[in-house]
């Protein structure tokens, strides 16, 4: 009788990916760093075991969305005060904070909760092609 295989904390192991985002569309890069964060892609993949792998995403300025995301998709925060709903376009997002809008992408795409949470943490974003982790040694990936 074979047994299914669960993963567990002390067999995983954990590599380092770079992916460039020059050129790229936002959700379909996004969905690909959260199935490398969740794991997916690997055949050691558990629900409910972090399995997944850090990612280094670089060249955030240089997303691309198509039709006309740019002037309507908003981005909503409220701090739970009366008039305290604060809207950003992505245009004005993509001008300030590129970065933040790869994380976002990623992180709404991910389970909530603490697995969730612990998964979003091994995502690194940087808006241009400079990064602090080359000690890592990232393996390069074309997606």
């Amino acid at each position: 009788m074979k047994k299914t295989f669960m993963a567990r904390k002390d067999n995983i192991k954990q590599a380092w990916y770079l992916i460039d985002a020059k050129g790229k569309i936002l959700g379909r890069l996004a969905s690909q760093v959260a199935r490398i964060l969740r794991g997916k892609h690997k055949p050691s993949y558990t629900p409910h075991v972090d399995t997944g792998d850090n990612v280094i995403v670089i060249n955030a300025k240089d997303i691309v969305v198509t039709g006309r995301k740019l002037t309507d998709k908003i981005y909503r925060r409220y701090s739970g005060y009366p008039g305290g709903l604060r809207e950003v376009p992505l245009e004005v997002m993509l001008r300030k904070n590129p970065a933040q809008v790869i994380r976002l992408a990623v992180k709404r795409m991910l389970p909530s909760g603490p697995l969730g949470r612990k998964m979003v943490k091994k995502l690194r974003v940087f808006a241009d092609e400079k990064f602090i982790h080359q000690a890592q040694k990232p393996v390069k990936l074309a997606i």
